[in-house]
């Protein structure tokens, strides 16, 4: 099993509340075992034991109130 570690750019997040928020709802995309997120350079990064659907993230970071990209 490998480790998948994919980096997206979010919008909007100014404090650690936002962090919270993001955290709260990309925790329940299914695969997704860590959440880095930093509202000052404003990285989410995801690391998974498996493939996470990107639709997915990028599904939680919109009902957390933020929009997000893909990086890498």
């Amino acid at each position: 099993m490998s480790i998948v570690e994919i980096e997206y750019q979010v919008t909007g997040m100014t404090c650690g509340h936002c962090e919270m928020s993001v955290r709260d709802e990309v925790e329940q995309v299914p695969g997704v075992t860590v959440i880095d997120v930093s509202s000052t350079t404003g990285r989410l990064v995801v690391t998974a034991e498996q493939p996470v659907d990107d639709a997915a993230v990028l599904a939680a970071v919109d009902e957390a109130g933020y929009t997000a990209e893909r990086v890498r």
